[in-house]
């Protein structure tokens, strides 16, 4: 098995005032940055292998990174360009610039070009006052589009990675179809890491011969295993007297059963130290309780967690309701993005409810269910509109989907039948 580089980490502050449950709840943060990431030494290698020979040739590459969420896929992104950052400051690789474009913090996708071409003239984009300059998405487009043209005099490659790459699909593909275009072409010098939930969605929103021809790299994470989950909590908790070991893999097993989502397993046992913490604080607390993470105290916290607010709504919800959660599921993962339109997740809903002998409801019927859940939140739906080719995006996650549902045996056989969101 390929071993990591080690990571040059910077001086830590001193957590030796910190009770084991205080550091534990640190360490178990989805946000905390491990000193290593375990289970994802094969994805790392490659591509760390991709960036740094397009970095080293001056040479531009687009690399493909799929797989559902919680698999760690833009947190090994993120170590390896870290460690790739700290070889350039040790002239073993060429210097380059790193910018990261994620797709949920954007409010329109075009801004992606003002972001990369903010990033690419840092150096020279000052104004006289000292600011730096901003430029429209159109402008940015433009200067891009010249910049990848053209012979450039700067020698410096310039590595984008584009998170939640499925937010950025537009009408018209322009942006994704621009930035899988540019690094393709001789002169430009740019590494494009795309990360998506969905593993063919450049086929889905380009034709294939498009696809093919911009010939991306692809690297597919496949969902944590439950001895994986055991080892990257394990992890996170060396050192700590907190957990009893099969309290641990209580946890891993729970989540891989379900998803395989690492920040859910971190979530239930951070969860779990909480409810620990709590119960040793009470004031009737006579020392006897136990001081340990237990298998109980994990249930617990697991039954809580999937007992939150969307749980229990999505419980409370109408036949006809979970059915259409079902179908905007279906019809999400089916095109491989985040918006549908409402005709389409009628026609499954509807195709359902005969398929299974169920008085199928009218479009009218529909919409009236759809806006029930929009005023929910549960959906998000298009503004200013109310008909067929309104569009809809899933404001639920998933999992708390297929938790919620799992005592209605119809639903979670629909849900059984969806197509892999890596399919």
């Amino acid at each position: 098995m390929p071993v990591l580089p080690l990571r040059q980490v910077q001086a830590k502050r001193d957590n030796s005032n910190l009770s084991p449950y205080a550091l534990a709840r640190e360490r178990l943060h989805v946000s905390a940055v491990p000193d290593s990431l375990p289970c994802r030494e094969d994805e790392f290698v490659n591509i760390m292998g991709y960036i740094e020979s397009a970095i080293q040739e001056a040479t531009g590459t687009c690399v493909y990174i799929s797989g559902v969420p919680g698999t760690g896929k833009t947190a090994t992104v993120l170590e390896v360009i870290r460690y790739l950052q700290h070889q350039a400051e040790q002239k073993e690789i060429a210097d380059f610039d790193f910018v990261e474009i994620n797709g949920m913090k954007l409010t329109d996708p075009n801004q992606a070009y003002s972001i990369l071409w903010e990033c690419i003239e840092r150096s020279s984009n000052l104004s006289p006052d000292g600011k730096r300059k901003r430029y429209t998405s159109a402008h940015a487009l433009q200067m891009l589009e010249a910049k990848f043209s053209k012979q450039s005099n700067d020698q410096r490659t310039t590595v984008v990675l584009m998170d939640e790459l499925d937010l950025l699909v537009t009408k018209k593909q322009t942006v994704m179809y621009n930035f899988f275009d540019w690094p393709s072409r001789p002169l430009s010098k740019l590494i494009v890491v795309a990360v998506a939930n969905t593993m063919d969605l450049p086929e889905r929103i380009m034709s294939n011969k498009i696809a093919s021809r911009m010939g991306l790299t692809r690297i597919n994470f496949q969902p944590y295993k439950y001895d994986q989950l055991f080892k990257i909590v394990q992890s996170r908790l060396e050192g700590i007297d907190a957990f009893a070991k099969e309290a641990v893999e209580f946890a891993a097993r729970k989540v891989s059963a379900v998803s395989g989502d690492a920040r859910r397993a971190l979530d239930i046992c951070r969860r779990a130290v909480e409810i620990v913490e709590q119960r040793l604080s009470e004031p009737n607390n006579n020392n006897n309780s136990n001081k340990h993470v237990t298998i109980a105290v994990v249930d617990e916290a697991v039954k809580e967690m999937f007992s939150s607010p969307s749980v229990a709504f999505i419980r409370s919800c109408s036949l006809h309701q979970k059915i259409f959660l079902v179908a905007c599921m279906q019809r999400s993962r089916a095109i491989g993005l985040a918006e549908i339109e409402f005709g389409d997740v009628a026609h499954y809903h509807i195709q359902t409810c005969k398929w299974h002998n169920i008085e199928p409801p009218n479009t009218s019927d529909l919409m009236r269910v759809c806006e029930s859940l929009g005023q929910t939140r549960a959906l998000i739906m298009e503004s200013g509109r109310m008909d067929i080719c309104m569009r809809l995006s899933l404001n639920l996650i998933e999992e708390d989907i297929v938790m919620a549902c799992k005592a209605d045996k119809l639903i979670s056989r629909l849900l059984a039948n969806l197509p892999s969101t890596t399919a």
